[in-house]
Formats: C-alpha cells, structure tokens, sequence
C-alpha cells in the first residue's frame, strides 16, 4: 500500500517548499560573497534577485503544466518578499 505523500509530483506543498528553498540557498550563497566582496556594499538588488529565482521556477512549472505546484511557488514568492521588505526596512 503505497502512502499518502504530500510531495507528489504537483502539490502546493511541492512548490512552496521549492520556493522557499531556491531562495534561501541563494540568500546565503550572496552573505558569503558580501563578506568577501567589498564591491556587494549595496544589496538590494542581490536580495530581489533571490527572489526572483522563484520566477524561473514558475515558469518551468507552468510549463510543465503544474498548476498546484505553481500556486505554491506563488506563495513562497510572497513570503520572501515580505521578508525582504521587512529586512530593508527594519535596518
């Protein structure tokens, strides 16, 4: 009997998962180039493009014809945004 999985291959679970780890992998990945680089002072922009990465994800989604797992990246898209904003303003 095989068990329920809330990782199927198109769940919301799926993509809220994707899209709140792809971000945050990149997140990390820019403070160790913002330690190393004095060149990163200002980074906003390296912040959106970790959200951003969701909008690649989406497409390959939609593509795929994936429609859950879209929505879930959709969701994380939001969340991350809301962090980002909430980081900047509160410095």
């Amino acid at each position: 009997m095989r068990g329920i999985s809330i990782f199927k291959k198109d769940s919301v679970w799926l993509g809220l998962g994707a899209g709140l780890f792809f971000p945050a992998v990149a997140f990390f990945i820019v403070e160790i180039i913002k330690k190393n680089l004095i060149i990163f002072q200002k980074d906003d922009l390296l912040y959106i493009g970790c959200v951003a990465i969701n909008m690649i994800l989406l497409k390959y989604a939609y593509k795929k014809d994936m429609e859950q797992t879209a929505k879930g990246i959709i969701s994380a898209t939001f969340v991350c945004a809301f962090i980002f904003f909430y980081y900047k303003f509160n410095k």
